[in-house]
């Protein structure tokens, strides 16, 4: 007879039917959504309360703060490009080291194409220009 009136609360879940379930889960969705609605709510207002503090320092200090964040913007930015050039070069030396040792590193076959292109335009406009140089030469003696 006791089990007859125990408290719903106290019932375990998974004896429940499924209706109960899923009107629990639904509180609990619905209690972490509000719960994080409220978090929001705050850190909103922290953030306005904060701006409004940190305003007149701001001003007050913005003839002095404005060139800071402007130097330390290029200093960065300044740091940052160095840095990408030193490993674009360290790359570069290392590729030329693989591609001269005949390691045969990756875009290899493209150079090499091209270096066989280059010399047999090189080749042809030697031919090319061979009888125009002795042409030249014995019309000036």
């Amino acid at each position: 007879m006791a089990d007859q009136y125990q408290h719903p609360m106290t019932r375990n879940l998974h004896e429940s039917s499924p209706s109960t379930r899923q009107i629990v889960r639904f509180l609990t969705a619905a209690m972490i959504g509000i719960s994080l609605l409220v978090l929001s709510a705050i850190t909103l207002t922290g953030t306005v309360i904060g701006l409004i503090v940190a305003t007149p320092l701001m001003v007050l200090f913005s003839p002095v703060l404005v060139p800071a964040v402007i130097t330390i913007g290029l200093l960065t930015a300044g740091f940052l490009f160095s840095g990408g050039c030193g490993v674009a070069a360290a790359t570069v030396l290392s590729w030329m080291y693989m591609y001269l040792t005949g390691k045969h590193p990756m875009g290899s076959d493209k150079v090499d194409y091209a270096i066989m292109r280059v010399s047999e335009k090189a080749r042809e406009l030697g031919h090319y220009g061979q009888p125009q140089t002795q042409q030249t030469t014995t019309t000036n003696h």
